[in-house]
């Protein structure tokens, strides 16, 4: 069965500790991926930054930013140069301590789509203390682009079945997700294997109960105490893998999704159609006796 085609490209990036850095070298690895042929580009999460939540620190807050602001306004110009849709992770304020772990989404024509805002907040003792510097987003969403409908969801939301499923009833053909995740030094190497193979694993397991492309951007380089992992890849709706990236080298990973095959994976597996909706209400309880 025959589909339409977009190619979509993923920036794996270290980032440096100035923001204007950064972003010189996101827009860069943008117009690298577009000359590839990308027509829809991702970006890491929170990409102009290393990553902060490391610590609990006030003085983090200063790297936060509006939506529509500076890296938007740069973006925009990129996209309608290049007529590539971006997906930009970005610290987003919002109001006087309201701050949100965001994705902004341009059009190929350099207009502004919308935001969407992580969902699901992680807090670990250690390495990630983000539930300091961000509130939670108001629900799930999809962007009707240029080049087809897609969805949004940023790194802890990759781990909840849910996010995936309520993303694609909402229409989105290809799912990204914006990303920053990456061993401990003293996880041991077979920790560091299960860790990576669960990652990939319960994305490919989404593209298959939901019959979409996943496609997830990751970050590369040590920063502090964490050693980003990278391996940043694309998952088609059977589970298969279209593309992936190293886990340590900075690249622009560019992949073909064939639009067609959501249609012929459904036809033969249709999870969609056989779904219990009047058999569902306890999914919104916590717990269930």
């Amino acid at each position: 069965m025959n589909g339409k085609t977009v190619i979509i490209g993923l920036v794996q990036m270290k980032m440096a500790h100035s923001p204007s850095a950064n972003l010189g070298k996101a827009a860069q690895m943008v117009e690298e991926a577009a000359k590839k042929g990308a027509q829809i580009v991702c970006l890491p999460e929170l990409f102009k930054s290393e990553y902060f939540c490391q610590t609990q620190d006030d003085g983090n807050f200063k790297l936060a930013e509006p939506i529509p602001g500076e890296t938007t306004e740069a973006l925009t110009k990129i996209a309608k140069k290049n007529k590539v849709v971006i997906i930009a992770g970005i610290f987003e304020k919002r109001a006087e301590g309201i701050y949100n772990n965001s994705a902004a989404v341009i059009d190929a024509d350099g207009s502004l789509l919308g935001v969407y805002r992580k969902m699901h907040i992680p807090e670990d003792p250690t390495d990630y203390h983000e539930k300091m510097y961000f509130a939670p987003g108001e629900g799930f969403k999809s962007f009707e682009t240029a080049y087809g409908k897609i969805g949004v969801l940023i790194c802890w939301d990759q781990w909840f079945p849910e996010a995936a499923r309520l993303t694609t009833l909402k229409g989105a053909k290809i799912i990204f997700y914006p990303t920053a995740i990456g061993w401990c030094p003293k996880d041991s190497d077979e920790l560091k294997r299960n860790q990576l193979s669960a990652w990939q694993a319960i994305q490919r397991s989404h593209a298959i109960a939901n019959g979409v492309f996943v496609a997830s951007a990751n970050r590369v380089g040590v920063e502090e105490n964490i050693d980003f992992w990278g391996s940043s890849f694309v998952s088609g709706p059977f589970g298969e893998e279209i593309a992936a990236a190293s886990p340590s080298k900075e690249e622009v990973l560019v992949a073909k999704c064939n639009l067609g095959d959501i249609e012929k994976t459904r036809h033969g597996w249709p999870f969609l159609r056989d779904r219990r909706i009047d058999a569902y209400k306890g999914i919104t309880s916590r717990f269930v006796d």
